[in-house]
């Protein structure tokens, strides 16, 4: 039996998983998501197409993106080979959803989602695909409760698979989303994968689609457990702040940013990402055992949350 898998399957999985969680969003924030769907021009290096929904200027989400794109391109970008040199320059496939969702009340994390599989076609050989993804949480405000349902909700998603899977994704993830130019973590974490095929073609497309699937029950409970919480202008401040280190990973560190940069993707659906406020202050120091200086001493730091 060949392990191979349909290439439109995996879209026609990837556009529904957009759908439902779009879907799932407007029932907690009715604001519509602008359907923005897209075709790149011919001759244009990069070529294929995609839907961009985003929520702008909504009572619960004050911006929440998510992306679908599928597309075809005459060579890999330096970043989608540093692991794998030998195919450098091949011709690619690459389709997935990712999807970044800013809350306007400090305390409900921000979160980032990503499934994804790229395919290499190097001349006069077969075929080579993996897949990636995973997802993480940033709070302002860190809930140990939130915490530890986000990654119980990863780890139950992954199990099935292999046990040994949840741990390596979440250290992996560890890494990953970290600031490295400041030695700080940009959230609590949850699980990473990138590069992956190890299963076979067949189940890793099951462990990705398992993956996906557990995000709305990973996100949605602490969305609902926090969105009426009162705030003070001072935790919105602090919102805003440190919003900054999260644009400051995706710009700097971000290996899907720098692919779809690298590859000519198309730019607004790449940084949709980006908050729509942001600040920043120069070496900020909050008091020792404020909400604020515990996000740092207590929750950005690697911990096992399960």
């Amino acid at each position: 039996m060949s392990d191979r898998i349909d290439l439109a399957q995996v879209r026609v999985y990837l556009v529904g998983l957009q759908e439902r969680i779009t879907n799932a969003l407007n029932e907690i924030d009715p604001t519509p998501f602008v359907s923005d769907a897209w075709q790149k021009p011919a001759g244009e290096k990069l070529q294929g197409s995609g839907i961009t929904k985003i929520m702008e200027g909504g009572p619960v989400f004050e911006r929440a993106g998510c992306g679908f794109s599928h597309v075809t391109g005459p060579q890999l970008p330096p970043s989608a080979t540093q692991h794998r040199p030998e195919l450098a320059g091949a011709p690619f496939e690459a389709m997935g959803v990712s999807l970044v969702f800013h809350p306007r009340n400090p305390h409900v994390p921000t979160v980032h989602m990503n499934v994804r599989m790229i395919a290499a076609k190097p001349e006069g050989k077969e075929p080579v695909a993996w897949f990636g993804g995973g997802m993480d949480l940033t709070p302002y405000y860190g809930h140990d409760e939130d915490a530890v349902h986000f990654h119980q909700t990863c780890k139950d998603a992954l199990d099935p698979f292999g046990e040994q899977l949840y741990p390596r994704f979440k250290v992996w993830c560890d890494q990953y989303f970290c600031n490295k130019h400041r030695n700080e973590q940009r959230g609590v974490g949850g699980v990473f994968f990138d590069d992956f095929a190890e299963l076979g073609m067949a189940q890793s497309f099951a462990m990705l689609q398992s993956v996906g699937d557990a995000f709305l029950k990973a996100y949605l409970p602490i969305v609902e457990r926090h969105k009426d919480m009162p705030w003070t202008e001072r935790e919105r401040d602090f919102q805003l702040y440190r919003r900054g280190r999260y644009v400051e990973f995706n710009l700097v560190w971000d290996r899907g940013t720098h692919f779809g940069l690298q590859s000519g993707g198309r730019t607004e659906s790449i940084l949709l990402s980006m908050p729509p406020e942001v600040r920043w202050s120069y070496q900020r120091q909050d008091p020792s055992g404020s909400p604020e200086e515990r996000l740092l001493s207590h929750f950005l730091v690697p911990r096992d949350w399960v």
